[in-house]
């Protein structure tokens, strides 16, 4: 059984690679590296990579720093 915080999986939204570092404003292969070293949780189909977008959320919370 699911975790009370998890979606159905019909119900989460996959972002691509390049919708990643468009989001994350940095380039594709900043986001590779981040899928490939487990920073970044993702799901492969094919060849190529999809990234839960509550995970792109996530990782962005997380990493916030406050300045000053």
């Amino acid at each position: 059984m699911a975790a009370s915080n998890e979606r159905p999986l019909g119900e989460v939204r996959f972002l691509t690679v390049a919708e990643v570092a468009s989001a994350m404003r940095v380039s594709k292969m900043t986001v590779y590296r981040l899928v490939h070293s487990g920073e970044l949780p993702a799901v492969r189909v094919g060849r190529s990579f999809r990234v839960p977008e509550q995970a792109v959320h996530s990782y962005l919370q997380d990493s916030f720093v406050e300045a000053g």
